[in-house]
Order: C-alpha cells, then sequence, then structure tokens
C-alpha cells in the first residue's frame, strides 16, 4: 500500500471529549453538516499527514502488538488550538495543532512500529477539520477563521479506526495512554 491518495484503510485518531467536543461538533455542525455526521469530532494522528493509512488488511492483533507497548510508554499530555487556518486552495478550515514536542513524538512512535502505511504527500500536520466538503460563503470564511477554541485538548487515547469510503469509519479498537511523565 503506497498510495498518498489513500482515502480508504486504517487511521488513528485521537476523538475529543467532554465541552471541547460539543463546542467543535457544534462548529463542525454549522459549517459543515456533512463532515459532522461522517465521524465524531477528532484528529487524525496516522492516515492524513505524516503517515498514510496502514494497511487496511492489517490484522486487529497486529495492531494491538504494535500500538500496546507505545500507548503503555506515553503519558498523556494536554495541547492547545491555534487559530483556525484554511488550507491554501481548498475549502478545509481546520484548528491547528504544535507539530512538535509530544506529539510528535507520539506519532513518529507509531511510524516507527512496523505497521505498513501509504505514502502521505504532505508533511505531519495534525489539525482539528472545522469544514471540509462544503464552499462557504465569504461570511461563513470569515467566521470560521475567528473561531477560538481555548478549552484545551487531552490527548489520553488512541482510536484505530478503518475507513472505507463511502461508508462510516468502523472502530476496531482503542487504547488509553498509559505511561507515567518523567
Amino acid at each position: 500500500m503506497n498510495d498518498w491518495r489513500a482515502k480508504s484503510g486504517i487511521f488513528v485518531l485521537v476523538n475529543l471529549a467532554g465541552a471541547l467536543a460539543e463546542q467543535v461538533g457544534a462548529i463542525q455542525q454549522r459549517f459543515d453538516p456533512r463532515l459532522a455526521a461522517f465521524a465524531p469530532p477528532h484528529f487524525t494522528l496516522i492516515g492524513s499527514s505524516g503517515a498514510g493509512p496502514i494497511a487496511a488488511d492489517t490484522p486487529a492483533s497486529t495492531l494491538r502488538a504494535a500500538l500496546e507497548p507505545i500507548a503503555g510508554a506515553t503519558a498523556p499530555f494536554e495541547m492547545h488550538f491555534g487559530r483556525p487556518v484554511r488550507y491554501m486552495n481548498t475549502n478545509t478550515f481546520a484548528l491547528p495543532l504544535d507539530a512538535h514536542g509530544p506529539l510528535r513524538a507520539l506519532h513518529d512512535a507509531i511510524r516507527r512500529s512496523g505497521l505498513v502505511f501509504a505514502r502521505s504527500r504532505h508533511a505531519f500536520t495534525p489539525h482539528v477539520t472545522l469544514s471540509h466538503y462544503r464552499t462557504p460563503t465569504d461570511e461563513e470564511a470569515r467566521e470560521l477563521l475567528a473561531v477560538r477554541v481555548t478549552e484545551p485538548l487531552v490527548v489520553d487515547h488512541l482510536v484505530v479506526s478503518l475507513t472505507e469510503e463511502p461508508a462510516r469509519p468502523r472502530e476496531l479498537l482503542e487504547l488509553d495512554l498509559t505511561g507515567r511523565n518523567a
């Protein structure tokens, strides 16, 4: 599996929770109901940027064997969103996350896990998508860029999910981050 355009495969996500999920979900529902209906608010750790999806035929036992030690060695951590961005020449608006520090370490550990990934054409740019499928009006674009999300994101789990578009993603397993801070 090496097509960077892969839209099907196994993705590693972090779901938003609590008030943060409600706030981001409401933004998605308002500006892109199709996106809101596809999956709960989340960011993609593996599968879109920095690493393409994991091969769709990877057995759950192989996923668990590769990812459990990483989750067990990684302590939960908090992150904060930057100001919204619009990706150049697209209708995609997103809340960016810092690609360095513990998030980068987690991403890189998964990349080195021995799993088979599709190629990704993009550098690791973690983000939560606010709008993607819908073309916003100029006023909606200004509103999306004015959004401020101050609630911190707690990265404390990994959701491993199989996507075979156009079907909704199907969760294969969830792992809590249980490591301790040094």
